[in-house]
């Protein structure tokens, strides 16, 4: 995982709440910071996901109130299978915007694919709040919820115990573990279960 120190200040600018970061309309974000953003848009749509990136920290650098550029920043990151760092950066929208449907749903659904689905009906709750009737927003999230996090979730926690088990192969071939006749006709096989 790759943090910017640009994107590491814009977030802790953003923590602390400084007042001038928030409560701004869409209107008074720098037009280069939305020309930035907007290209970062069209660079990702071609799969460009680290120039996408560049050009959204940019954008930022700019700006730091352009919420919807951690919006994209989000996806961007969400596109790399980074959805911790997605969540992260639709927090810092959030941090802007307390009310901005687009990034709680967004959230939401990053929650689901982690796992998190009780934070994600949070997210379906205040959109609920806010929209107070059915919008787009809730309508997608709530699919998402119901769907349920993706199997890969289930075969990455799989993973996570096959990982285990290679481990503990390396570990009971340590030369601590053998005689030393045997750890030194292991070693080479010991050094491939590290590798691997």
């Amino acid at each position: 995982m790759h943090f910017s120190p640009l994107a590491l200040v814009l977030s802790l600018t953003l923590a602390s709440g400084t007042p001038a970061l928030q409560g701004r309309a869409d209107s008074d974000i720098n037009p280069y910071s939305t020309h930035l953003m907007l290209q970062a848009e069209k660079s990702q749509k071609e799969g460009h996901l680290v120039e996408a990136e560049q050009l959204l920290e940019s954008a930022l650098a700019v700006d730091p109130r352009n919420k919807n550029a951690f919006i994209a920043l989000g996806r961007v990151a969400a596109a790399q299978d980074l959805t911790g760092k997605a969540i992260r950066f639709y927090r810092s929208a959030l941090t802007i915007d307390p009310t901005d449907t687009t990034a709680l749903e967004a959230q939401g659904e990053a929650m689901v694919a982690k796992g998190a689905m009780n934070r994600a009906q949070q997210n379906l709750t205040k959109i609920k709040e806010i929209c107070k009737t059915e919008c787009p927003a809730y309508n997608a999230l709530a699919a998402v919820i119901a769907k349920g996090p993706p199997a890969t979730s289930q075969v990455k926690t799989a993973d996570s115990h096959i990982a285990n088990d290679n481990s503990a192969t390396v570990a009971s071939n340590t030369p601590e573990n053998t005689s030393s006749s045997e750890a030194t006709s292991k070693a080479p096989s010991t050094a491939k279960n590290i590798i691997k």
